[in-house]
């Protein structure tokens, strides 16, 4: 089964080209392997050449270029020549100009490219939207996309792929554009993936020691982090073949109430590729800082809060949870690499680390390939629908709130369509969210 990507935006095709990139050069020499993941994301003619199964689209040319001219000067994939749709004018970083004019405006056509992508799969497993919160046209676009992606394909799994926008702010209405995203592709999606812009830049700086950070350095983090989840691996219940449906399976295993959506990712190890030659790994060490990630809310193995630890029983019951405990909803940990089938998973099927209502049994969910990934001798990644997201979804809604009750470029979005209204319940849905997470 395939997943057709559908790249949004500036930030959507270069994360969406530096994940194909990963998805090709990953060496799994196992034939199975290789042909599984070719299956999910490459198209192959008969002289073995792979397409990527994607589409592109931006409302401005240059990173589209870019993108297929990497690709193609790779030497392993390309993307299909017509599979893009770009114009000569953007959106000017308002969700409204491409939501309301640029996404209904070449709807026909955007529609059309991903039907053609789709009819080359055997059988679809489902679609990825990739794209920013901040800008827009990934978030404006992007969400009305995602919009006509559930009217044609109301029986597909849909995850949305986000790039949250630095706190200290990249566009000064960013907390606007990602109120109406979220709002709106929360209820449009099955699951929504989130990376932070913040927390990837601190993975680049304190551990893998890049000097002069650039945006390809955090886009390559990001790929990473969404191959180590995408790429193969044996489930429960595949029975020895590796899973077929990975976004169904992903969806199912961690999106199993409709107001929890939000999808975090935590890694490890994180290292430079000239220090992994001198490095050694075993699964107790890794999987012991990796539940401590977990429960302390810590994206990197570096600096965390050893003080955190699960509630007691008599805690839970007289709601003393600390606030630093970052409580889960389910949770999906993938092995990649030696001895998998070794490793001793059951600090993350603790009962203390959910909510009350799901079982653990229900809540957690292993899958493992012995394949290596990324050059590590070992990795493990946590797909977690947990707190974790909370506190800057709480941060983002305030700043948005905070500029609507001052009247602050809201004439900016009313002029292509937006209404005072529309604001309103955008703001009324992800405070619910926030609320459905705070009481967990």
């Amino acid at each position: 089964m395939s997943v057709v990507t559908v790249q949004l935006g500036q930030c959507g095709n270069q994360v969406g080209q530096e994940l194909f990139d990963v998805l090709c050069s990953d060496e799994g020499h196992r034939t199975t392997y290789r042909a599984a993941s070719c299956e999910r994301f490459f198209h192959q003619n008969t002289h073995g050449d792979l397409r990527a199964r994607a589409v592109l689209i931006d409302m401005e040319p240059k990173v589209i270029n870019q993108s297929m001219t990497k690709a193609a000067k790779s030497g392993r994939w390309r993307y299909g020549d017509t599979s893009y749709f770009s114009q000569k004018q953007g959106s000017g970083n308002n969700w409204a100009n491409g939501y309301c004019v640029h996404g209904p405006r070449h709807r026909e056509v955007v529609e059309e490219l991903v039907r053609r992508e789709v009819e080359c799969c055997d059988r679809l497993a489902g679609l990825m939207a990739m794209m920013s919160v901040a800008g827009g046209t990934g978030s404006g676009v992007g969400t009305y996309v995602t919009q006509c992606l559930r009217d044609i394909y109301p029986k597909a799994f849909i995850l949305n792929h986000l790039t949250w926008p630095y706190g200290t702010g990249e566009v000064i209405v960013q907390n606007y554009n990602s109120v109406l995203t979220l709002a709106h592709l929360y209820q449009l999606s099955d699951a929504i993936l989130v990376h932070e812009n913040d927390t990837v830049h601190r993975i680049c700086s304190q551990l893998l020691n890049i000097k002069h950070i650039s945006f390809s350095d955090v886009n390559r983090v990001i790929a990473h982090q969404l191959g180590s989840v995408l790429q193969p691996a044996l489930t429960a219940d595949s029975y020895g073949v590796y899973s077929r449906n990975p976004l169904g399976e992903m969806v199912s295993a961690l999106a199993c109430h409709p107001e929890y959506k939000l999808l975090s990712v935590f890694t490890i190890p994180q290292m430079p590729s000239s220090s992994i030659a001198y490095s050694t790994f075993s699964w107790p060490g890794l999987l012991k800082h990796l539940r401590q990630m977990l429960i302390s809310n810590s994206k990197m193995e570096e600096g965390i809060d050893w003080q955190v630890h699960p509630p007691t029983s008599s805690e839970k019951t007289r709601s003393l949870t600390g606030a630093n405990f970052n409580t889960s909803v389910a949770n999906l940990l993938i092995l990649r690499g030696k001895d998998v089938y070794s490793a001793e998973t059951g600090g993350f099927e603790d009962p203390a680390l959910y909510t009350s209502w799901l079982s653990s049994a229900e809540a957690f969910n292993l899958w493992k390939s012995p394949v290596l990934f990324n050059k590590y001798e070992k990795s493990a990644t946590l797909v977690s629908n947990s707190q974790a997201l909370l506190r800057p979804l709480d941060n983002m809604v305030g700043k948005a709130w905070n500029m609507f009750a001052s009247r602050a470029y809201i004439h900016q979005y009313i002029k292509f369509g937006i209404s005072e209204e529309d604001f309103l319940d955008s703001f009324t849905s992800l405070e619910q969210v926030i609320s459905s997470y705070s009481q967990m």
